[in-house]
């Protein structure tokens, strides 16, 4: 009896003093709710996506919205890709969380990049060096994925074969429909192409690499397709003479299942730096998430540099490092009716 008064009376004394620290850590966390963690919409130009909230200064990429809307995944990293990972917020009782680091991405032995929700929010894909061979080192990127259970999820597991290969995959991308479009390169190359994969009795088909006009220019990257397959952004290079850079391309498909040429996305999209290789849209179609480089050019510059400004100027977005970025899907109609092929 004794040792029960004991326990319950620690309980009770830690119990206030843990809930106080969790407040503490929480405490300068803006209270967010509403759809998009209640930022503001964007109009047809585009915005830097919750400042210093997801775009904080630390470089930030690839975005994924839970088709429920409530669950937002995105990738962050440190200097020279020493540490990579995948951070999510989420609602719980209609106030949007402090982003933190997923569960099935924890281990600092190992990269996670590029998350991506199947259509009815129940898979999460991802890209990873997580090791498949039983041992503990990194291996060649592959895709994972997680599987929903209850409230989180599942233990990762490699997608495998077919879709997988000794060489890297990357940035998977789904239909509506389940087909899988992903970026591979062969062991030892460095050149990357676009390839998709079916979705047939539950199992992936033999990928098949798509046609010269996305699998376009030098070099490409992480190509996303639409929901309904009508139409894909890649992300690539050496498209056009004189574009030095990665820079985002949109291919329409024709009706007849082909696709058109490559249409340069432009200035609104594009930034001069040709540093963009992450775009996205949610599942309710109405913003285009991307992710770009850029530096502020409304800063206040101080009269004299000191630490001080220095620091702070690292910690905000657009300080040179990717941001996430969004804006009215509206412009994809003005794209498709002003189509201009090379």
């Amino acid at each position: 009896m004794m040792k029960t008064i004991i326990t319950l009376f620690i309980t009770f004394r830690i119990l206030p003093l843990y809930s106080q620290s969790i407040q503490k850590e929480n405490s300068d966390f803006p209270v967010l709710s509403g759809p998009y963690m209640g930022q503001k919409p964007p109009g047809i130009i585009p915005e830097l996506f919750a400042p210093e909230i997801i775009s904080d200064g630390m470089p930030n990429r690839d975005i994924a919205i839970s088709p429920s809307e409530d669950e937002i995944y995105f990738s962050v990293y440190t200097q020279n890709f020493q540490f990579s990972t995948i951070l999510f917020t989420k609602q719980i009782n209609g106030i949007w969380t402090k982003p933190e680091v997923a569960t099935f991405a924890s281990d600092p032995r190992y990269k996670y990049i590029e998350p991506a929700f199947s259509s009815d929010g129940k898979k999460l894909f991802f890209a990873s060096n997580m090791p498949k061979d039983g041992t503990v080192n990194p291996g060649d990127h592959d895709i994972w994925v997680v599987d929903r259970i209850n409230n989180g999820w599942g233990k990762p597991y490699n997608l495998g074969a077919p879709v997988n290969t000794p060489g890297g995959e990357y940035f998977p991308s789904l239909t509506k429909s389940g087909t899988l479009y992903f970026t591979r390169n062969e062991p030892g190359e460095s050149i990357s192409y676009i390839y998709f994969s079916r979705l047939v009795n539950e199992k992936y088909s033999l990928p098949e690499k798509l046609p010269e006009q996305i699998n376009c220019g030098e070099d490409r990257y992480n190509a996303y397709i639409s929901s309904d397959e009508s139409f894909m952004v890649v992300p690539a290079q050496g498209v056009e003479k004189g574009a030095d850079g990665a820079f985002y391309y949109i291919v329409f498909k024709k009706e007849d299942g082909t696709w058109h040429n490559p249409l340069n996305m432009g200035t609104l999209i594009n930034s001069k730096s040709g540093k963009g290789w992450s775009l996205s849209i949610p599942p309710d179609g109405k913003y285009i998430f991307f992710m770009a480089s850029k530096k502020s050019t409304n800063m206040i510059l101080p009269e004299t540099l000191s630490m001080n400004f220095l620091r702070e100027t690292y910690l905000k977005p657009e300080n040179g490092n990717s941001d996430i970025y969004w804006v009215d899907a509206k412009i994809l109609e003005t794209m498709r009716v002003n189509r201009q092929e090379f």
